[in-house]
């Protein structure tokens, strides 16, 4: 397998359907604002990319090119987004909407209503024995704001990341600049969510599947981006 090595505590290969798969991190700089995604897929995996590879980019990377990458102390929450934070189940990978700031930014991406309308959605389902109701009706741009986390590389560990914008056309821009296959996603210790494909095969189930340990790295490693490829 070459010289390929991965993240600490990461997986190298994966099987899926009986098939064994690298899954590659690519280090790269720090990525901020000041970044055009299409020069920095350029500039690191294009050399390492092989026929039938696919990268896979980060959602929280191509975010921080698009500034969408809010520092905390810039984020006024109102009184409704500190109400609504204190009912937020907490999960073992993140803080979610667990904080005012993130769910300010829920209510500014989703709109009010939308919301509220989750929360209520969440209550029933409570009730009911049932979790996860606030997101499925909230929606993937609530489901994917990411807040401040230790793990995270600084200056982004202060930091509230939304998703991309146009994650599907995000993702063919890339690889029309890249050459190959391109895939921006969601990925964290409970499994992956493609956001956007530049391809219709395969399915983005079966790239969920390949993904779902998450093999990437943001913190030390530096590694927002990685090659998946059939070894």
């Amino acid at each position: 397998m070459e010289n390929y090595s991965a993240n600490p505590g990461k997986n190298l290969v994966r099987a899926v359907n009986g098939i064994d798969y690298l899954r590659i991190p690519v280090k790269t700089h720090l990525i901020t604002k000041d970044d055009d995604m299409a020069d920095v897929v350029k500039k690191y995996p294009k050399d390492l990319m092989q026929s039938g590879d696919i990268l896979f980019i980060s959602e929280k990377a191509v975010a921080c090119t698009q500034s969408r990458a809010i520092p905390m102390e810039d984020i006024k929450p109102r009184k409704l987004a500190v109400t609504l934070s204190r009912h937020v189940t907490k999960t073992p990978v993140g803080i979610g909407l667990g904080i005012p700031e993130t769910m300010e930014m829920a209510l500014r991406e989703c709109g009010t209503p939308r919301i509220l309308f989750a929360a209520f959605c969440s209550v029933i389902g409570k009730i009911f024995g049932k979790r996860g109701w606030f997101y499925t009706v909230a929606g993937p741009k609530a489901r994917g704001i990411d807040g401040p986390c230790d793990c995270t590389i600084p200056p982004y560990d202060n930091y509230v990341v939304l998703i991309p914008d146009d994650p599907m056309g995000t993702a063919k821009r890339l690889a029309q600049a890249l050459g190959y296959p391109v895939a921006i996603v969601d990925i964290n210790d409970l499994g992956a969510n493609i956001l956007g494909f530049s391809e219709k095969e395969p399915s983005l189930e079966w790239l969920a599947e390949a993904l779902g340990d998450n093999p990437l790295g943001q913190s030390r490693e530096c590694t927002p981006m990685g090659i998946l490829r059939k070894a």
